[in-house]
């Protein structure tokens, strides 16, 4: 018996050190800052750009050396607030997460200049930010959703080396073909009636009509970005959305929602995923806006990807299919 009780401790003993190495303690992980003034983890980051210098807003929440992890909202244009239930996840694990607004988006500082409205340039944005925030290939995860998704594999294919980790969320690696997507696959799941007055409105570029709105709300965003009533919302997506930074989105993504038809039109980087080494976990889900099957294979693309998928998700996931998505999202970053 006295044998059996050794046994059991040990177990025991091996059981915590595990857990501790893939976590962090408590009172390691809400550890006040060395700072003189604690501000709740805020870090306002000058950037420098060809147009001069601005600023932009992070917050750490927080503290684990071995797991950091960068968050890039989605929009383009939107904020990090969609980001808000991560809270109830993240922290319960010890795994540190940083919400970012990048330039011209939420708390971050607005220059008003579609020429700012980069990929290049934001990929220098983040870089910048990185530095600023201390973070390298020990403890860096990316995790981009969406807009977010192209920016951290364009991060990636050229900073990798700086990088523990990459999280591209409900998104493809190929512009052209979400247009096909959009095209081929969501739009004739639309009533025919419904599909032939959106495109007329389209067609006359009234993209402010009421109407507008008014087709794609139940028959568009409702199924395939966020699949609840959109009265139902929660209420820190519909407080970002509220806060969309339309000349960045319209000048990147295009008004229409069906393609993209803005600067990242033809941008398409599927045959540079094998340049990828570290670490991906590709995200998709069933009613996604993007091609579940092409995240899938985003996942094979790259040297060392895994692939989430979500059967009851949308585009937005972490909030239609919780359970899934940060179940696999919390097992990738505590491997």
């Amino acid at each position: 018996m006295k044998k059996i009780a050794l046994l059991v401790l040990i177990a025991f003993g091996l059981q915590s050190c595990i857990k501790e190495n893939n976590s962090t303690s408590t009172k390691d992980y809400f550890a006040q800052t060395s700072d003189s003034i604690q501000n709740g983890g805020v870090k306002v980051i000058p950037i420098q750009t060809p147009k001069g210098t601005f600023n932009v807003w992070t917050k750490r929440i927080g503290n684990n050396p071995k797991i950091k992890v960068l968050l890039l909202n989605g929009g383009p244009g939107a904020t990090h607030e969609y980001f808000e239930c991560f809270e109830n996840y993240l922290p319960a694990e010890g795994i540190e997460f940083i919400y970012y607004d990048q330039l011209g988006c939420g708390n971050s500082d607005n220059p008003k200049d579609t020429a700012m409205w980069d990929l290049a340039r934001y990929v220098e944005e983040v870089e910048q930010v990185r530095k600023a925030l201390h973070l390298d290939n020990t403890n860096f995860y990316l995790l981009g959703h969406s807009w977010g998704g192209i920016l951290a594999m364009e991060y990636a294919l050229k900073y990798q080396d700086h990088m523990k980790g990459l999280v591209i969320s409900n998104m493809m690696a190929s512009c052209p073909e979400y247009g096909k997507y959009a095209e081929h696959v969501l739009a004739k799941q639309f009533n025919p009636e419904v599909l032939k007055e959106i495109r007329a409105i389209e067609s006359k570029k009234d993209f402010s009509n009421p109407r507008y709105m008014e087709l794609l709300t139940p028959h568009f965003y409702e199924k395939h970005v966020l699949r609840f009533p959109s009265k139902d919302w929660p209420e820190p997506v519909t407080r970002s959305f509220a806060k969309m930074n339309q000349s960045l989105y319209v000048t990147m993504q295009g008004p229409s929602e069906f393609g993209i038809s803005g600067k990242l039109e033809k941008w398409d980087r599927k045959n540079d995923l094998k340049k990828i080494k570290i670490p991906t976990l590709s995200i998709g889900a069933k009613h996604d806006t993007m091609d579940p099957k092409h995240m899938e294979e985003i996942a094979k693309l790259v040297q060392k990807g895994t692939y989430l998928y979500c059967p009851k998700g949308s585009h937005m996931a972490f909030y239609d299919d919780q359970k899934t998505y940060f179940k696999g999202l919390l097992s990738f970053l505590k491997k």
